[in-house]
């Protein structure tokens, strides 16, 4: 079960103040799950830019300061993110 996974596309655009956040930048959650169990076998994060209110695949540059976020952020619970020549981001098992 998904519960919690955010408005898709969002509806922030516009919105002022916390652009530090880029509310700009959204991500789409493709898991591989093993259904008999619910263990996550593999997931792959694509960057996504909504500009008025489209979505659009984020630039390389935008990816990969996202994937620095991602491993920053993960470090204290020991995940990381791999960043793939087509500009996803493919979290890393063992």
């Amino acid at each position: 079960m998904l519960y919690g996974c955010g408005d898709f596309p969002t509806d922030y655009e516009g919105i002022s103040g916390y652009e530090q956040f880029r509310g700009d930048l959204g991500l789409m959650y493709l898991a591989q799950i093993e259904p008999s169990q619910g263990q996550l076998l593999a997931l792959r994060i694509v960057p996504v830019q909504s500009r008025r209110f489209r979505l659009e695949r984020a630039s390389p540059t935008d990816a990969q300061w996202l994937c620095r976020v991602f491993n920053d952020l993960g470090k204290p619970f020991g995940t990381e993110v791999r960043f793939e020549k087509d500009h996803s981001l493919v979290l890393e098992t063992e």
